[in-house]
């Protein structure tokens, strides 16, 4: 079992912890309740998919198996036990690189309310600690408004543009890269993170 996983991660009320199979209906209701917020920054395929679509099952396993060799931790985002939203660590690397990226998605009930970036911030510190890792890197399009303030409010320092740099919605599109290494934050992203809250960030 690679170190780190299967692992909860808690700043209450925001717990992060694996995604599972049974949270099939209420991911799947989530998803389609929040279609028009999420769908214009959801990656896509640039060749079409043909033949049946994995189930949620597979999907769940796919990631697991990801998890299980190290290059993935996909976590389910709640909130007083409730499931908000998703945020998958990918691309883990050691070698001479040691960083991972971070993705991430929730409802829109809950944009706005630190849900996300307490995430994050849980997520970084898992990365820096547990995994060991040196550097960790948000990649987001320039008209994601409500992600680019996630970012800002955490301090990922602006890295510049990635021009086409993932496929989305049928097109290749910029995103702009932001990062951190732990030299950054030794303190903990978290800590800094309340910190800033407690200023009114």
């Amino acid at each position: 079992m690679p170190r780190g996983w299967p692992v909860t991660l808690v700043d209450a009320p925001v717990r992060l912890r694996p995604l599972r199979r049974a949270d099939e209906v209420a991911w799947m209701r989530l998803r389609a309740v929040n279609a028009a917020w999420l769908e214009p920054w959801d990656a896509t395929a640039p060749e079409a998919v043909t033949g049946r679509r994995p189930t949620f099952g597979q999907f769940v396993r796919t990631l697991d198996r990801q998890a299980r060799t190290g290059t993935s931790l996909p976590f389910a985002i709640e909130v007083d036990g409730e499931l908000v939203g998703q945020l998958t660590v990918s691309g883990i690397t050691y070698g001479s690189l040691y960083s991972a990226s971070i993705g991430y998605w929730v409802s829109e009930h809950v944009a706005g309310r630190g849900v996300t970036p307490t995430a994050v911030a849980l997520a970084t510190d898992h990365c820096f600690g547990t995994l060991g890792l040196h550097r960790v890197e948000v990649n987001i399009r320039p008209e994601n408004g409500p992600s680019l303030r996630v970012v800002e409010k955490l301090g990922f320092r602006d890295e510049g543009l990635r021009e086409r740099y993932l496929h989305i919605q049928g097109r290749w599109c910029d995103h702009r890269t932001f990062a951190l290494t732990a030299e950054e934050v030794r303190g903990g992203l978290l800590d800094r993170w309340h910190a800033a809250r407690s200023r009114g960030v």
